[in-house]
């Protein structure tokens, strides 16, 4: 999902040119905040530490364009619907557009275009994602998984807690989909309500996640893939053992220092910002800084598991032990792509130690 348990920056109104230029000022649930003609701001809610869901209703209400929708839950769906008795009483939905994969954006993308009549509007690789993981509905964990995790370093105990809560829980917090969609890729120009919105698309955190960028205002729905306090989540995972999600993450940071510095970024959570290109260095050197402290743990041959204090400011516990762990790999994955680590396999269990 989005970021727990992500490395934090500090929470500043102003930093380093990191400007909250609507001072903070959030709407409540069912409200909408107007950014520019053709833009509004809402949010949805999250359980856990994030909260909070952006939304963004980009065009007019003769044929809206809906941005990230929140979980399949009873008060994400109470959100919306206390949208359309209020200010979006009468509009009508053009189409649903998701930047990405994860649940919290993509949840009630199928209740939203069959209560519309409204076209699903993604990537193809987030869509083809999206669809594995929806349609895997098993309740089994497979051996794949579980080796997984053990040679990550997790023990028997860690393993059967994990199994107990299951396999297939994704398609859980997702509506059910429709069967096509439409499909956006990098280039493409969207006319919505007048303005033309150019796909940008970013990976790392996801494998091609969309942003959408208004030249003419100077506006960039950046979903995930830039946020202003904390840092996405970057994760290895079993699908794509020896990708390079990390190495994606900081090419996509380098194509997006190509965009205009002074734009208004909205992001998937947290406020409204500007400073984008501050953004971008906060987070590459924080990267770096992250990578050469794992580096440095590596002197003596270390798993994954272990190297989670020199990436996470806080303990990792049963709930956010899957990320931690993906993140952790994501490192020493580039680590080892990179030249800086070599990774050796004992009884399962992948040890890695400095080139």
């Amino acid at each position: 999902m989005a970021t727990a348990p992500a490395h934090r920056t500090d929470d500043a109104i102003e930093r380093d040119d990191v400007v909250y230029p609507l001072g903070g000022t959030a709407p409540q649930p069912g409200d909408l905040h107007e950014i520019a003609p053709g833009v509004r701001w809402w949010r949805l809610p999250l359980s856990g530490p994030l909260k909070h869901i952006n939304g963004y209703v980009l065009g007019t209400d003769d044929a809206l364009t809906l941005v990230d929708t929140g979980f399949n839950s009873d008060a994400a769906v109470a959100a919306w619907q206390a949208l359309f008795a209020g200010p979006l009483a009468g509009a009508t939905v053009a189409q649903v557009l998701c930047t990405h994969f994860h649940p919290d954006h993509v949840g009630l993308a199928g209740w939203l275009c069959r209560q519309h009549d409204a076209p699903l509007v993604m990537t193809r690789t987030e869509w083809l994602q999206l669809r594995m993981l929806t349609s895997d509905s098993r309740d089994d964990v497979p051996d794949e998984m579980k080796a997984f995790w053990r040679g990550a370093g997790w023990d028997e105990a860690q393993i059967a807690q994990a199994s107990e809560r299951g396999w297939g829980n994704f398609g859980r917090v997702v509506s059910r989909l429709p069967l096509g969609f439409r499909r956006i890729a990098e280039g493409d120009v969207l006319t919505i309500g007048g303005t033309d919105w150019d796909v940008v698309v970013g990976s790392g955190h996801s494998p091609e996640h969309a942003c959408l960028l208004d030249r003419a205002r100077g506006i960039l729905v950046a979903g995930d893939q830039v946020l202003p306090r904390i840092s996405s989540n970057v994760s290895l995972g079993v699908s794509e053992p020896e990708g390079d999600p990390l190495g994606d993450w900081l090419a996509s940071i380098a194509k997006l220092r190509g965009l205009p510095a002074d734009l208004l970024v909205l992001p998937g959570h947290g406020d409204p910002f500007t400073g984008l290109h501050t953004r971008l260095d906060q987070l590459d050197a924080e990267h770096a800084g992250r990578l050469d402290a794992v580096a440095a743990h590596l002197a003596t041959p270390a798993r994954a598991v272990d190297c989670f204090g020199q990436l996470f400011r806080r303990p990792i516990g049963p709930d956010v032990l899957g990320m931690a762990t993906g993140e952790a790999l994501a490192h020493l994955r580039h680590l080892e792509v990179t030249g800086r680590a070599v990774r050796e396999v004992r009884d399962g269990v992948w040890w890695y130690r400095a080139a």
